[in-house]
């Protein structure tokens, strides 16, 4: 096991990083201030782990109740929010109970923003199943719901106290969404670490076939690059927005489509396409690098282009990020490989372009290259 440490003063907390992980119960008793503890996870994971999880710590004499929840980024709404709230009311849950979130990015995500709110706020545990989870949002403390109009545009910032990422629960992981969670590693590489993307494009097999070690690998630097970032900048002011690379397209792509039609890693895949082309155009990087990038993406089967929404369309979406300020969209872009930067602005037909450039025909579900 490695333990990696979220540096934000009074309220760091631990990430730890392993095979097996579950199987070590203490790992998540230490964390409770009392025994009593709200598992929230869904149907698909339930009866792969979170039913196992909670039967160690009712062993342990704890008192669990579980809410769970259907499973899907279509669900990530306030109706499921309230799920978890009404069952944490009729169980009479306390501000001493703690929040085990047991799944990936969506159950994370709704665990967290009602930890945040239950009581005004309850601890609560990330326990992140996925690889886009266990690399990307089970740490820093985002948390949110999707409406209609926008992707996690209702949330808050409230940190776990602790973050278990067991490597061994990759391996019931279906495969579109390991391949998912490899265009948020490949991201972390991007923006901030040209020497671990180059390892990727090297070992990119190894991981699409599971390699533990190099899994352990790949999530651990991933980790490490995060948590670095959110330590300087919890809420996003300034640099922590370049962990954002491609999400401005992604999330266009996952609002213009409905939600749940393309997995979040699939769109951000595409959107990183999108970002590298623009920076490209813009002269901010060469034509070799973009090729590097679409070359890495291509080698996951991710898909390459995206749907064809319409530039105006897009436009109108990406407008309504979160990084917009003034009514300027607001885009990460690479200087090169292994450093990214905040385009406070964007010259309109370069933007257009890019996106003309890199959409398909088809406007359902992503095929893989």
């Amino acid at each position: 096991m490695q333990t990696l440490r979220v540096a934000l003063s009074d309220r760091a907390y631990p990430v730890h990083v392993g095979a097996g992980l579950l199987q070590q119960p203490r790992l998540l008793l230490d964390t409770l201030s009392k025994p009593r503890a709200t598992i929230v996870t869904n149907e698909t994971v339930l009866p792969l782990y979170a039913h196992s999880v909670a039967a160690a710590l009712q062993g342990a004499g704890v008192k669990v109740v579980t809410a769970v929840l259907p499973d899907g980024e279509e669900y990530k709404t306030a109706k499921s929010l309230d799920l978890i709230w009404e069952t944490m009311l009729r169980a009479r849950c306390d501000r001493q109970t703690t929040v085990i979130a047991i799944g990936g990015g969506v159950v994370g995500d709704l665990a967290g923003f009602a930890a945040a709110t239950y009581m005004r706020g309850v601890p609560y545990v990330q326990v992140p199943t996925t690889l886009l989870a266990q690399v990307d949002s089970s740490v820093g403390g985002k948390t949110a719901i999707n409406h209609p109009l926008g992707k996690n545009m209702i949330g808050a910032f409230y940190q776990p106290v602790s973050v278990i990422a067991d490597i061994a629960t990759l391996s019931s992981l279906p495969e579109r969404e390991l391949r998912a969670g490899l265009a948020e590693v490949i991201k972390h590489g991007l923006i901030l670490d040209r020497e671990f993307f180059v390892w990727l494009e090297a070992n990119i097999e190894r991981l699409l076939a599971r390699e533990p070690e190099a899994l352990t690998h790949a999530v651990s630097r991933s980790i490490a690059i995060k948590a670095g970032v959110v330590a300087i900048d919890e809420r996003e002011t300034g640099p922590r927005a370049l962990l954002n690379l491609g999400h401005t397209f992604g999330h266009a792509i996952e609002a213009g489509l409905g939600f749940g039609t393309w997995l979040h890693g699939e769109a951000v895949g595409t959107g990183m396409i999108m970002a590298a082309d623009l920076s490209c155009r813009l002269g901010r990087i060469g034509a070799n690098d973009l090729q590097r990038v679409r070359a890495l993406i291509a080698k996951t089967g991710l898909p390459l282009q995206g749907p064809n929404l319409g530039t105006d369309r897009y436009l109108e979406l990406m407008s309504l990020d979160k990084k917009v300020a003034d009514g300027r969209i607001r885009l990460v872009l690479l200087d090169e490989i292994g450093r990214a930067a905040i385009a406070e602005s964007t010259p309109p037909e370069a933007l257009r372009a890019s996106l003309e450039h890199n959409v398909s025909d088809s406007t359902s579900t992503a095929a893989t290259n």
